[in-house]
């Protein structure tokens, strides 16, 4: 059972792809796939001009984007949570819906932990004696 990206037909309901029931015959045709994987990233790659690849494409720079803007805050006091937004990437699995359901849940944590990171140091309060 897959759901193709150019090939599977979405629920109505849901939005979801719907999966197709494959036979055998399929195996010989991912074996042929597997061998123009040194295409894929180029213009001939068209599994790559999906709307999840792109959306990876997309992951990937602004990842790139936002280690760098920690590096830039980066304090002894912020480092823990700077570990934590690094980490971000490893809430996002799976193909289709559910990635899609762990990248929002990602994205989500990621905006959390950046307020956190951003957040000015509270100066420490004197203590009357």
């Amino acid at each position: 059972h897959l759901a193709p990206p150019l090939l599977a037909k979405r629920d109505p309901q849901t939005g979801e792809a719907r999966k197709m029931e494959f036979g055998a015959w399929i195996l010989p045709v991912f074996r042929v796939l597997a061998k123009l994987k040194g295409l894929r990233g180029t213009p001939l790659d068209i599994f790559g001009y999906t709307a999840e690849r792109r959306t990876e494409r997309q992951l990937i720079r602004d990842y790139r984007e936002t280690i760098e803007g920690l590096l830039q805050g980066l304090t002894p006091r912020n480092y823990n949570v700077a570990i934590d937004i690094a980490n971000i990437p490893e809430m996002i699995r799976g193909y289709g819906h559910v990635k899609e359901a762990h990248l929002r849940r990602a994205k989500e944590a990621e905006a959390a932990l950046l307020l956190s990171f951003n957040k000015p140091a509270q100066p420490e309060q004197k203590r009357a004696a």
